[in-house]
């Protein structure tokens, strides 16, 4: 008899576990558009509005190794609820934040509130695999997974038609030149316009919080022995492919957030403004999930490690031509750029981990959740070679392209090495067909 992908006793529980995949993606898609939303409110340069994906990557980073420890060591609920309340604080810092008007307050909550997508990705993703049986794990996972690009969507959403229109610092055109007392009126506005999405968020992780914490959810635990961190660090050390793979994971991660989130500086250098650009972002997550289901489809047919090393191919050519041809064509090839983005993390993220044994992955697990780190260094860097001319995305030509349309060199090279180490593992390492994504 056909066993059940989820039975009915922990479909609640199922469920439960399920909206954190699309409350960790709203969270995501929604502080993109933020970089440009404070540029404008609080007059910062690019490479300083950058603080923000600096803030928000940067708490993966800290929490991912000790929230993978943690998990180990005591039960997967425990761990969802850690990863809730940091959620939760970090989300409910902006009121604060709000009131005092400091850009650091800010930073500080995003920094927090990472903290608990931290616990929560390194959570729910082997909890729901332990939730039934292991025959339907993988088909129980990717139902689950199915919810991340919904959070995706509906968080571009909330940014574009509840932030960036209602923004009045966008609207006036010689913002900056306005008298001191008409910015201040116009700041206080503005941040409160940015506050209230992360306020209501964080009142309904509260609901989230208390619907898990007083559900009966089954008792899983990670591994009762935990094996000796330093033997398994120095494992992993001589595990090239691994090594390798992180880095790769962290410029996969680093040129998704400069693609993602310089896509309103590119289309201000052509004179669209941000709640217009968000529509384009919008397309680039529909490409996104488009590309994803091409991939894994055509995962069944051409091994991982060369459809890996095909895509970066493409994403070289797409950037190549978003950084020459400037205007409107240049856009459209920055939008193409995420479909072929789609197939990089799960596939280098199955690729590093392939061969490995249980206490490895474990720990191997939250090193490729680090290497998220990318998204917070790389669109750092972008900003400040966008800032080479002044605060301005066009104020100086850098091999006869403005310097907006040049930065987009960081994802180009970071997709030449995803490229290289895809055929590395084609030709060295790789023995099956396919790596389930």
């Amino acid at each position: 008899m056909k066993k059940p992908i989820i039975s009915k006793k922990e479909l609640i529980s199922f469920i439960l576990v399920t909206s954190l995949f699309a409350l960790w993606g709203f969270a995501n898609a929604i502080t993109d558009p933020m970089v440009q939303a404070f540029k404008k409110v609080l007059e910062l340069s690019n490479s300083q509005a950058a603080w923000v994906q600096m803030a928000f990557y940067g708490g993966y980073f800290c929490m991912a190794l000790p929230a993978a420890l943690f998990v180990r060591k005591y039960s997967y609920k425990t761990g969802i609820l850690i990863g809730l309340a940091l959620y939760a604080v970090g989300a409910l810092l902006f009121y604060p934040a709000a009131i005092t008007e400091q850009f650091w307050f800010f930073c500080l909550g995003l920094y927090i509130l990472t903290f608990g997508l931290a616990f929560l990705e390194t959570t729910a993703n082997p909890y729901i695999l332990a939730m039934g049986a292991p025959e339907t794990a993988t088909q129980r996972l990717n139902l689950a997974q199915a919810f991340n690009p919904l959070g995706l969507i509906a968080g571009l959403l909330i940014a574009q038609q509840f932030v960036l229109k209602k923004l009045q610092s966008d609207d006036i055109e010689n913002y900056s030149m306005l008298s001191e007392a008409k910015k201040i009126l116009i700041r206080t506005s503005d941040l409160l316009v940015i506050r209230d999405p992360y306020v209501i968020l964080g009142l309904v992780i509260i609901v989230v919080f208390i619907l898990i914490a007083v559900c009966k959810m089954p008792q899983v635990k990670g591994s009762e022995e935990i094996p000796s961190i330093k033997e398994t660090f120095k494992s992993l050390g001589k595990n090239k492919k691994y090594i390798l793979g992180v880095v790769a994971q962290v410029f996969y991660v680093g040129a998704q957030i400069m693609c993602w989130t310089y896509i309103y500086q590119y289309a201000e250098g052509i004179g669209i403004e941000s709640d217009i650009a968000a529509n384009y972002q919008f397309i680039a997550f529909i490409v996104f999930l488009i590309g994803r289901a091409i991939g894994t489809y055509l995962l069944r047919f051409i091994s991982a490690g060369k459809l890996l090393m095909y895509f970066a191919l493409l994403a070289v050519v797409f950037c190549l031509t978003t950084i020459f041809i400037e205007g409107i064509y240049g856009l459209y090839s920055l939008v193409g750029v995420s479909f072929c983005m789609s197939l990089m993390f799960p596939t280098i993220y199955g690729i590093a981990l392939n061969g490995l044994n249980e206490e490895e992955s474990k720990i191997g697990a939250a090193g490729l959740v680090m290497a998220i780190v990318g998204g917070a260094l790389m669109p750092k860097l972008q900003g400040m070679v966008i800032d080479v001319g002044g605060t301005a995305v066009n104020d100086m030509k850098i091999v006869g392209v403005s310097e907006v349309n040049f930065s987009f060199i960081l994802p180009l090279l970071c997709f030449v090495y995803i490229a290289c180490y895809g055929l590395r593992v084609f030709r060295i390492y790789e023995k099956t067909t396919s790596i389930i994504t």
